[in-house]
């Protein structure tokens, strides 16, 4: 099984990456917020998941192990295959889609590519209370309230990085507590820009 990769980035495309390991070039499949963090010609590493059908061997790569784990846990469900799982993570965060997850947010479920509202409430269901406390972020805790969350996701979907997008949110919601989703999505561009 093919766990890991380390090596240095030959080729990017909107859904995939091909490294160069030991004189091998391995293309895998990615989510968007991997190739985001990829470069041609730089070294780097990839967390993978190797699958074996019967005509095809894929490999699918992760920047990180949430992503990795987040993805194994969607390919449980019946009806969900790598394209879709890789859809899922591309439509947002992985702290914010293992936050949907656990709460059965159709919304935000269906806002990836190929989710209609069928199989967003058939994963909703498959994986109601299966969702590692660890994947949503600090310990777990679904700490930030609706507006902070829509904000948040708002903001990554135009392009910003969550870890740069929670920070800021999150002190402005401190500052603005009962600041409304709009009016955190207002304040935070004007301190991302």
């Amino acid at each position: 099984m093919v766990r890991y990769l380390k090596g240095t980035v030959l080729k990017k495309s909107q859904s995939s990456a091909v490294l160069l390991v030991g004189g091998v070039g391995l293309e895998a499949g990615c989510p968007a917020s991997t190739l985001a963090q990829l470069s041609e010609g730089q070294e780097a590493t990839l967390h993978t998941k190797l699958i074996v059908r019967e005509d095809d061997l894929s490999l699918f790569g992760f920047a990180d192990e949430r992503s990795l784990e987040l993805f194994e846990l969607l390919l449980s469900v019946s009806g969900v295959g790598p394209k879709v799982a890789l859809n899922l993570l591309s439509s947002q965060t992985p702290a914010l889609l293992a936050r949907a997850l656990a709460e059965g947010d159709l919304r935000l479920l269906t806002a990836a590519q190929g989710v209609g509202k069928k199989l967003a409430e058939r994963i909703a269901l498959e994986l109601r209370g299966k969702v590692p406390a660890h994947l949503m972020g600090e310990g777990g805790a679904l700490v930030r309230t609706t507006h902070t969350q829509e904000a948040e996701l708002a903001l990554v979907t135009l392009g910003f990085r969550e870890s740069q997008v929670r920070s800021v949110v999150t002190e402005i919601a401190q500052k603005n507590p009962e600041a409304s989703t709009q009016e955190l999505i207002k304040l935070a561009l004007k301190a991302l820009r």
